[in-house]
């Protein structure tokens, strides 16, 4: 049957959406079936046309509970369900149906608070820097206050998704026929990411030349934050 992974946290703004698409356009491109599921009542749904997954509206109880009942009866697919800020009663319940959480937080001291407290309270949720400053010295000082101030989570932290202008394509209504590189080889480097902690081979992919990304290996899953 299918897993279920839910992109979630208390906080608003820090890329859930935008990680949700990259994930599903990720396990897409590595050629497994996904979906993204919309939670949030305040966006409207996107078309799957031109994307490796297809999309689900689940923006009320009900539509949600037939998506995740029509998923956990078809084999090999992932959904990925979209969560949205401000939701501590749904972030409950979309915890408790998921077989991985994913607590998007972007590099502010705000944000690393908001996610120390979801990740003391989801226990088997993973934290996943986001939208992660791609210059060296902006990077290097992003990395210390993380591992600062979540020391206490460090296993439980995922490769940081750097910052992409381009990853905002993939939230437009209809996607561009031809996404750029480095946007290709973030998404499948999270899909392989989520793969592994998943525990789902995904050896028997088929490489481009401008996607290639070494498979993390197991010693290293989930990836930490290297060390400055």
């Amino acid at each position: 049957m299918a897993r279920i992974i839910c992109v979630i946290g208390n906080k608003g703004g820090t890329g859930k959406t935008t990680l949700s698409h990259m994930l599903c356009q990720g396990l897409g491109l590595l050629g497994y079936r996904a979906a993204c599921v919309l939670t949030d009542i305040s966006r409207e749904p996107l078309s799957p046309n031109g994307r490796r997954y297809i999309t689900a509206d689940a923006r009320n109880g009900d539509a949600l509970a037939k998506v995740i009942h029509k998923l956990r009866t078809l084999d090999e697919w992932i959904g990925v369900v979209d969560g949205a800020g401000n939701r501590t009663d749904m972030d409950h319940k979309l915890y408790e149906l998921a077989d991985i959480v994913l607590l998007p937080f972007r590099d502010s001291h705000e944000d690393i608070r908001a996610v120390v407290r979801d990740l003391d309270l989801f226990p088997r949720a993973y934290g996943v820097p986001s939208q992660w400053p791609s210059n060296a010295w902006q990077r290097e000082a992003a990395d210390r206050n993380v591992l600062q101030l979540m020391c206490d989570f460090r296993d439980r932290l995922l490769k940081p998704v750097i910052a992409l202008s381009s990853s905002k394509l993939l939230l437009h209504k209809k996607i561009p026929e031809n996404l750029p590189s480095p946007l290709l080889r973030a998404c499948r480097a999270l899909g392989r990411e989520v793969l592994d902690i998943l525990e789902i081979d995904n050896s028997n992919e088929e490489e481009s030349a401008d996607c290639h990304i070494e498979r993390l290996p197991v010693a290293e899953t989930p990836m930490r934050l290297r060390h400055v």
